[in-house]
């Protein structure tokens, strides 16, 4: 198994895009253009600098001006995890009302990277949804259609990855999903993960043209359909002293999906991690 540094590694390049502001009804309210630079600063890959433009309009003619980040990492804390194809997410350790909460997710395919910041005001209401779409500079990957309910019908058979905050031995075990429309007009999604003990999680939710409220049971959420094939699975509001989980995905081809999900505890303590690889077979 890969160590956590080289699964990060995985994501060396310089990478062109625009980080895309999202309000709580999925509408574009803002789009930056942005070069991303990850680089190696020695042979052995240890130190990798990161250098972030963004490029924001002026409103006139002129030249746009350039916020430039550029950090150095030779390690990562505990809020960030990776995977050995080089996604990851960075987030909240633990729930709190005294500060932002929230994680980003992020996705790479070949010469693809997607990514989602999702983040919380302090009394658990929304605060912003930021999509970020990436491509390797001097190549032509082309992006995705915008996300539609008609894309996700089917059934969807995969492979779920779970890691945990206390570097527990990872689960690795075979995932089902099926969401089709209902006579009420409700989607149905059934979702079944696990080896020998197997669980079954059904729900339906309300279609609101690229919103699926998911208005039942004790965790409602929304996810939202957006551009590139993402979607944003969003608490209601993120309440103390209940289990909260915050979820990404990216429909990278029509029959290949990959899902990230960060769960926390009722303490609100930061559990597992789990990524899930799933193709649609009907």
């Amino acid at each position: 198994m890969k160590t956590q540094w080289e699964n990060f590694l995985q994501n060396l390049g310089e990478w062109h895009g625009s980080f895309t502001k999202i309000s709580a009804q999925g509408d574009i309210v803002e789009d930056t253009p942005s070069i991303l630079i990850l680089e190696s600063l020695d042979d052995q890959n240890k130190t990798v600098r990161l250098t972030l433009r963004r490029f924001t309009s002026s409103g006139d003619n002129s030249q746009p001006k350039v916020n430039e980040l550029v950090r150095e990492y030779q390690t990562f804390g505990k809020d960030t995890m990776f995977f050995e194809d080089g996604a990851f997410s960075q987030g909240s350790i633990q729930i709190s009302p005294i500060s932002v909460n929230g994680a980003e997710f992020s996705f790479i395919n070949q010469n693809r990277r997607l990514r989602l910041v999702e983040l919380f005001n302090q009394d658990g209401s929304f605060k912003t949804l930021t999509l970020i779409r990436e491509k390797r500079a001097g190549t032509n990957a082309l992006e995705n259609p915008i996300l539609t309910v008609d894309a996700l019908l089917g059934k969807w058979h995969g492979e779920g990855i779970t890691i945990y905050s206390d570097l527990r031995t990872p689960d690795v075990y075979p995932t089902q999903m099926e969401l089709k429309i209902e006579n009420t007009g409700r989607l149905f999604q059934q979702i079944t993960f696990g080896n020998t003990n197997q669980k079954t999680i059904t729900s339906t939710a309300r279609i609101e043209g690229s919103i699926l409220h998911f208005d039942q049971g004790s965790q409602p959420v929304k996810v939202l359909l957006l551009p590139d094939g993402a979607s944003a699975t969003l608490p209601i509001k993120v309440e103390l002293r209940k289990p909260v989980f915050f979820e990404a995905g990216w429909l990278i081809k029509p029959d290949l999906r990959q899902r990230l999900i960060r769960t926390y505890n009722e303490k609100g303590e930061w559990v597992s991690l789990t990524l899930v690889n799933e193709h649609k077979i009907n």
